[in-house]
């Protein structure tokens, strides 16, 4: 299917704020990743992003399942904790699992599409809307990521501007 401006536009923005978040999960340094002197720790408010990307991006709401080795326990209304620390390198593929299926949900976006009501019934919006509120998301907590290495260790990665990922060239 030809990709219009609006496919191209949408994902030029999306991938960048995944391209930050990415930049700021490879720039925490490891004395920073899992400290608890304080919430939110690094790897926790990473993998609460990433989670929310996949999880929005799949487009499914009650039957959602994470990749292993995560679970659903985000979904818990109680605030379950994960078991463990997940490790950056485990962050990364999570980040790359969610930003393909995040491409492949824009690349597939149609108008009629982007109409229809999103599968996440408690947000009473269109899937055009769901993809922006997921944006948002992303980029709320790679911002506060940004502060918290700015804050730990007076260093975090630059503003990305539009992603230099080709929408055609990532795995659907």
């Amino acid at each position: 299917m030809p990709r219009s401006a609006w496919n191209e536009g949408l994902w030029g923005q999306f991938g960048a704020a995944i391209d930050m978040l990415d930049n700021a999960i490879v720039s925490c340094p490891e004395s920073l990743w899992s400290d608890d002197s304080g919430p939110p720790q690094f790897w926790y408010l990473a993998y609460h992003t990433l989670f929310f990307l996949d999880c929005y991006s799949s487009g499914r709401d009650r039957d959602y399942q994470p990749p292993a080795p995560f679970t659903r326990g985000e979904l818990d209304p109680a605030g379950v904790m994960p078991e463990r620390v997940y490790s950056p390198a485990e962050l990364e593929r999570y980040l790359e699992h969610g930003r393909a299926q995040c491409a492949a949900e824009i690349a597939a976006l149609t108008e009629a599409r982007a109409l229809e009501r999103c599968a996440f019934e408690r947000f009473d919006l269109s899937v055009y809307e769901m993809m922006l509120y997921n944006l948002r998301h992303v980029q709320h907590h790679a911002a506060q990521l940004n502060l918290l290495l700015r804050q730990a260790v007076n260093a975090a990665p630059g503003w990305v501007r539009k992603t230099t990922r080709v929408l055609e060239e990532l795995p659907e």
